[in-house]
This record gives C-alpha cells, structure tokens and sequence, in this order.
C-alpha cells in the first residue's frame, strides 16, 4: 500500500510477493511467456492460461485492480489461483497518471469517501461487455466467470455481480464495499438466490475502514445469496491468511460445478 498525499491514494496490493510479480511488470512493457493481450477488448489487461486443463472450456476469473494502480498488481496473485483457471486481469480506463488508474474518480468528505457516480456507471456497463467479450475471445467456459477485486475493484465487482448476476458465477470482494449507491440497481432476488459472494476485510484497514465490510454484510444477508464473510487482523492488504480463504473459496467453487 502506497500513499501519496492526504488527498488521495495509490491503492497498490500489499500480499506475499513471487518471481511472477516482476513477470507481470514486464507484460506492462511486452507479451512475455504465458501472458498476452488482445487489443481488441475494450479494456488494456493481462492474461495467464489456464496451467492445468480439464474437459471442456476453463473457467474465468477476472481481477480487478484498486484505485491509483494497475493490471500488473493483481496479476501477482495468478500464482497463488487455482491452476485450472484462465486469469485476466484487467487495467481501469481512467487515467491518474503513468502506470496509476482507476474506475472511477473518488474524493474525501466529512461524511467519507465520495464517488464519481457517472464514471462509476460507465464503468460498470464496460466491466458487464468485457466479461462477455473476453469469455468469447478466450474461449472460456461463460457460466463459470468469476469475479474478484480489491478495493475499488471489489466495489466495481460487488456492482456487476448484483445488477448482471447471471454474468458471474461469483465474486470475492476484498477490502472494498457493497455502496449503498448501488442499491436502487440489484437485481430482483429471484435472480440472485444462492449466488456465491467472499467478502473478506481487515479490522485495522485504515482506507476503507471495517464498517465498509459490515456494512457490506449486512446489505448481502438481506439477499438471498450465498455469503461468507470473514474478516483478518490486517490493514488494507491481502494477508497470506485472506489469500488462502480466497483461493480455497474459488477452487471449491469450481469443484461444486464439477458435482
């Protein structure tokens, strides 16, 4: 996690670091061994093939970034995931600066973080195209996309999961939050019953405090989805111990649609 001004944030993951981290700072600069690109989605990311390949189309995850960082950051999990998975990770369209981005513009107020509604809309409705056209072009199994974000990525995917449900099969949502913004737009509940939600917090996160993850909890038990909730003694970071419940969350996830 890297801060730049009491203004704002560069919300760059802090988590146990691999040689794959410096290979996917070199996919920023050129296509190397196991990652590519295709221009031709509507979102710069990076990927990485499924390692292990079963019957029929791999499943996908995609991973979305936090507020001032980019596609190489989450991209360093792709270690850690279950093998069977094709990953993309994808880089948010609005630019801060060189190599920092975001989904949509955030600002401070006494009453807290304020989003940019409109960008945060626009956002959305590319992230919904892109799932669809990148499980096209991938050839990835369609019903079997997940979700997962850190931070302003797991906002953008608590949005797409709740309003397009039937796009994912589920979503982790680390140390963002479920905005009550978002509310007037979920999906009727006959659609969203028993859809997997991970939402996973730090109790000494000093960006998005721990009552965004409550506060989150308590919008999904309303609905009839599938929640666990946990949370960590971290700040805003993925711990080596959220990282384990994560992947684990996945990969029994890809084993129950195997049952």
């Amino acid at each position: 996690m890297c801060y730049n001004n009491a203004a704002g944030f560069h919300d760059f993951l802090t988590f146990p670091r691999t040689g794959c981290w410096q290979g996917a700072i070199r996919g920023l600069e050129g296509e190397s061994k196991g990652m590519t690109t295709k221009s031709s989605l509507a979102l710069v990311h990076l990927t990485q093939r499924p390692r292990v390949r079963g019957a029929g189309l791999p499943p996908l995850v995609l991973l979305l970034h936090g507020y001032g960082s980019n596609e190489a950051d989450l991209f360093g999990l792709a270690p850690y995931l279950d093998p069977r998975f094709l990953i993309v990770s994808a880089r948010a369209p609005y630019t801060l600066m060189h190599g920092s981005y975001a989904w949509f513009d955030i600002s401070w107020t006494n009453s807290g973080i304020s989003i940019d509604a409109r960008q945060a809309e626009a956002s959305r409705k590319l992230a919904v195209d892109f799932i669809g056209a990148a499980a096209k072009v991938y050839e990835a199994d369609p019903r079997q996309v997940y979700l997962c974000g850190f931070s302003q990525g797991a906002i953008l995917s608590a949005s797409v999961a709740l309003t397009q449900p039937e796009l994912v099969a589920g979503a982790v949502l680390m140390s963002g939050r479920v905005p009550d913004e978002l509310k007037p737009l979920i999906a009727p509940a006959a659609r969203l019953e028993h859809k997997p939600f991970l939402v996973v917090h730090g109790v000494y996160d000093p960006v998005l405090p721990i009552q965004n993850g409550r506060a989150s909890r308590a919008i999904l038990e309303k609905l009839p989805v599938d929640l666990m909730y946990k949370e960590y003694p971290m700040a805003h970071e993925v711990s080596a111990e959220s990282l384990h419940d994560v992947t684990s969350w996945l990969s029994a996830r890809l084993d129950a649609s195997h049952t």
